[in-house]
């Protein structure tokens, strides 16, 4: 795990330790999601015999996007069973996921794909597009292979990958999955984006008006249903947002930004 998401993610890195697992800091780089996977890539490789990879986000080699699309789209076909529940057997008209590597928006999308659903990601939008600090692979990025797979990542001209910035840890990484990029490609899923400072106030949006405080993550999709209700999402359309993770995890993160910790 990358040193900077060690600090920024304390409250799920003393859970996994209390449950077993040992934590390996990674220094190297950015120290966050894309050089944790490469040190992870590396010790594997190493031992192979031995040793079982295992990638949380729908990135890297064949079969690793799709088998992580595949344990992911159990909420994608929930959630659609749930709206046509709720719905009079209907679909909703918007389906809305963050995505960094893209691991629970293409699980969620999984599930509406044969739907006339308008299936959006947001991506890490972190100080602007224009600053050059943030994390839209599919806004800003072009074709290359990075981890065994060839998808949209933050380049510069010489074919060197950028880092990536965002407030949230699950979205700072430079590459998008290559599901993503195919959807994107062909049109059947639009990508966008959402700032730092707007998934902030996602963030403290949600949790005032519904009671759920979110991962700064999903803040982000948050974030853009809000700032696009009754523009790029007409008045009175139904609108599914997956919310991927809890904020417990960022909520010190949070309240020092807020400037609510000494």
């Amino acid at each position: 795990m990358g040193a900077v998401d060690v600090e920024r993610q304390a409250l799920n890195v003393w859970r996994m330790k209390l449950l077993g697992a040992e934590v390996i800091p990674v220094q190297s780089g950015s120290a966050t999601l894309k050089d944790a996977v490469n040190e992870a890539m590396r010790a594997w490789v190493a031992s192979v015999e031995s040793t079982h990879y295992c990638l949380g986000s729908a990135m890297g080699p064949h079969p690793f996007p799709w088998m992580v699309r595949e344990f992911q789209r159990v909420v994608g076909d929930e959630a659609r069973r749930q709206c046509r529940e709720l719905l009079d057997d209907a679909d909703p008209d918007v389906v809305v996921a963050c995505v960094g590597g893209g691991s629970n928006a293409i699980g969620t999308f999984a599930g509406f794909l044969d739907t006339d659903a308008r299936l959006v990601g947001v991506e890490a939008g972190g100080l602007g597009l224009e600053s050059g600090h943030h994390g839209a692979a599919v806004e800003r990025g072009v074709p290359g292979v990075v981890h065994g797979m060839r998808s949209l990542f933050l380049q510069d001209e010489f074919g060197q990958v950028l880092e990536a910035s965002s407030i949230s840890a699950g979205l700072d990484y430079p590459g998008v999955g290559p599901e993503h990029a195919m959807l994107a490609a062909t049109g059947r899923a639009e990508y966008h984006s959402a700032t730092d400072e707007e998934a902030l106030a996602g963030f403290q949006l949600l949790s005032a008006n519904e009671g759920i405080v979110p991962a700064l993550e999903p803040a982000h999709a948050i974030a853009w249903v809000a700032r696009e209700a009754g523009n790029a999402i007409p008045a009175g359309s139904t609108v599914l947002v997956t919310l991927s993770g809890r904020g417990d995890k960022d909520a010190a993160q949070v309240a020092e930004m807020l400037g609510e910790l000494e």
